[in-house]
């Protein structure tokens, strides 16, 4: 799963910010004319190194964590915490290949069966030391509804998860499952100690009841509404990423533009992503932060959520993907850090099979504005002068300058596009609570699969998956899609999931608009820190070191 390592960085000081009026955005274009494509980046995974001892790092998240246990961490800010604290079983690399993480290796004897030999000498912060126990009950964590883990849809195909020795530990599924295997990468795959999490109970990865791992941070204050603290953890056990940083300090700024500021004035060390793309010249100008871009499994979306209604006929969401300016979006909204989207799964998302991904893509026109053809099928569609509800986050630019896309887009086809601005804090029910979501067609949205196989966002999304949100379920993806997901053959598994992403294409179940690069903004005193993706799941402030 290995993606090329580009050794540069790009800094945004010369940027020109594009004044580009966004009322005129997606308008004029005529018929199959192409739009213009966006700006071409040099996206890394790591950035240059540090190599000096530092006694404090001060990183901001863009808002507060709602817990610190992996199995409810299905977010930025909360992968952002924990990749410093808990370890999983296998290890997303920032290149995105996989490599043995608190398992030193491992087995698939029979296509139903993964055998995990879990590392020795590993202790937690506590300095008990990490057993095969500990890791059967994190694992089955996933598997009790009581708990709730946002990981558990990995885990439907397995049967029982097992110690088969005393560094063993053995997970038979039900049939076979490419996908879970890879999910143990994530914090699906995480281990904490049994003995602390029973303790704890119902405060386990609260401020009350903190956390426990056995990563290279350890967790020593959480002040809610603030800030949390972690330091180094000296009896790390992997020695080729012992922490240079004594102490880290996690920071809740929500507020972009405070969080500018913040990095401006170098109160604030480093941030991940929740920047908006027009405050990155000001950063880079002021002299105390470079910008890094990276690779990146993250695409902007409109989810679609209706299951009656003008939107819940694909001919709608067609016209409306066509009459949206996909460029202007990438280009005016994102400031040139994105590039348009043909198809859901990001070429990023490619890890194995690479050329058959691609010739699937090229297959797919570019991003292209076409109101002739946009009013013609909302005309077939009956949908002439009907209303679509679309709902965007609140104090978010990117929110709400692609609204003003969407909403102009409508208006040129005859599809009324109501606009409804809710909280953060209101904003991410959406994703899971049906109660949520009632009343509205769709809502925007940053998302991402966990690793680099589109397998891990078709699963999701496609029939049966977790974030099927407006119950897509044609007979043959869903045969299609199973087939997929027991297929260890890397060129099998991609020519299936072609079809798939064919049929979601057509369908157009979600309506891509951009693929977005990973954003880090990080201090001129500081180096090493990860600028891939994987930095959700890797421990990435444990490479950061001072620069002279």
């Amino acid at each position: 799963m290995a993606v090329r390592r580009v050794p540069l960085m790009v800094l945004l000081a010369g940027m020109v910010v594009a004044a580009i009026a966004l009322s005129g955005c997606g308008g004029g274009s005529s018929s199959g004319t192409a739009s213009p494509a966006a700006t071409s980046l040099d996206l890394l995974t790591t950035t240059p190194p540090g190599a000096g001892e530092l006694d404090k790092v001060t990183w901001n998240l863009p808002y507060e964590p709602s817990s610190l246990d992996y199995a409810k961490s299905f977010d930025y800010a909360e992968n952002t915490a924990i990749a410093n604290m808990n370890e999983n079983l296998l290890r997303l690399m920032p290149d995105f290949s996989i490599e043995p993480g608190l398992a030193e290796s491992f087995t698939n004897p029979s296509p139903t069966t993964w055998v995990y030999k879990i590392r020795r000498g590993v202790s937690f912060w506590d300095g008990k030391p990490m057993t095969a126990d500990d890791v059967v009950y994190s694992l089955q964590r996933n598997l009790d509804p009581d708990v709730g883990s946002f990981f558990s849809y990995y885990y439907a195909n397995v049967e029982r998860i097992e110690k088969t020795g005393d560094y063993e530990v053995t997970v038979t599924l039900t049939k076979p499952d490419v996908l879970f295997h890879e999910a143990l990468a994530t914090p699906a795959g995480a281990v904490t100690e049994k003995a602390y999490v029973e303790a704890k109970g119902a405060d386990y990865g609260t401020p009350k009841g903190g956390a426990m791992g056995t990563g290279p941070f350890k967790l020593t204050m959480w002040q809610s509404g603030t800030s949390m603290a972690l330091e180094r953890n000296d009896k790390y056990w992997d020695t080729s990423l012992k922490p240079k940083v004594k102490s880290l300090e996690l920071r809740f700024i929500a507020d972009e533009s405070t969080a500018i500021n913040a990095l401006r004035s170098g109160e604030i060390d480093g941030q991940y992503f929740y920047l908006p793309p027009a405050g990155l010249s000001q950063i880079a100008s002021s002299g105390t932060s470079n910008v890094y871009f990276g690779q990146s499994l993250v695409f902007w979306s409109l989810l679609t959520v209706a299951k009656d209604g003008p939107f819940a006929d694909p001919r709608v969401r067609q016209a409306l993907l066509d009459a949206t300016d996909r460029a202007a979006i990438a280009k005016v909204v994102f400031q040139d850090t994105a590039t348009p989207a043909r198809v859901l799964s990001p070429p990023s998302s490619w890890g194995y099979a690479k050329e058959i991904w691609q010739a699937a893509y090229d297959a797919v026109p570019a991003p292209a504005v076409d109101v002739a053809k946009a009013k013609q099928l909302i005309a077939d569609a009956g949908a002439t002068g009907k209303t679509v509800k679309l709902v965007a986050q609140g104090n978010s630019i990117v929110h709400s300058q692609t609204a003003d896309i969407l909403k102009a887009a409508g208006a040129q086809i005859g599809l009324s596009i109501e606009i409804e601005i809710i909280p953060v804090q209101r904003y991410g029910s959406l994703y899971w609570d049906t109660k949520a979501q009632a009343g509205i067609d769709a809502f925007l949205s940053t998302w991402y699969g966990n690793v680099a196989d589109p397998l891990d966002l078709f699963a999701t999304i496609g029939p049966g998956g977790a974030n099927n949100y407006n119950d897509w379920d044609p007979p043959a993806v869903r045969a299609v899609l199973d087939r997929a997901l027991g297929e260890t053959d890397d060129i099998k598994r991609a020519e299936l999931l072609v079809q798939v992403q064919q049929a979601m294409t057509a369908d157009v179940v979600w309506l891509p608009l951009s693929y977005q690069s990973n954003i880090l903004v990080m201090s001129k005193r500081l180096g090493g820190a990860v600028a891939s993706f994987p930095y959700l799941y890797y421990p990435w402030a444990a490479s950061i070191g001072g620069v002279k």
